[in-house]
């Protein structure tokens, strides 16, 4: 299953970008034996509209465009999503994966969140707790987190409980 991290807005050189490729690069590496392939990070400028409606609306239809690939699941960041234990996380990946899903899109939205729509067709809304976090952090923690995962199903001792 291929991995894809689409994220709204640019991601400046710097410590923040080299954290967010060191895990997508470890997570590369470790991903592949378990069939689980990180795709690379697809990243759109913020949308220039002039409400938040549309705002959200021109760059939630830029990641559903993605979506719309058959047996994709979309898994939207947004604070008032599902909050899950790295465990819980990693087995619904490894459950996407057996389950014959080829692709998986984690969104990382704007400044104004995701379209309602987008949301409408995310298989899964996530949340790394019930702050808000900048766009930054959120990369790190969901490369992170990714990274995590797969140590955790290749039993790798990286995760401690």
């Amino acid at each position: 299953m291929r991995l894809t991290i689409f994220a709204v807005g640019r991601i400046k050189p710097g410590p923040d970008a080299e954290l967010v490729s060191r895990y997508t690069d470890r997570l590369a590496k470790a991903g592949k034996a378990l069939g689980l392939d990180f795709d690379g990070l697809t990243e759109i400028p913020e949308s220039r509209a002039r409400t938040d409606a549309l705002r959200k609306s021109e760059e939630s239809a830029k990641c559903a465009a993605m979506a719309r690939e058959p047996s994709t699941v979309l898994i939207l960041l947004d604070e008032r999503g599902k909050s899950l234990a790295s465990r819980k996380f990693a087995d619904r990946l490894a459950d996407y994966r057996d389950t014959g899903i080829s692709r998986a899109i984690f969104a990382i939205g704007g400044p104004d969140g995701h379209d309602p729509s987008l949301r409408d067709r995310a298989d899964l809304v996530l949340s790394f707790g019930n702050q808000t976090w900048p766009h930054q952090l959120a990369r790190i923690m969901l490369a992170e987190q990714l990274y995590r995962a797969v140590t955790i199903l290749s039993g790798h001792p990286y995760h401690r409980d």
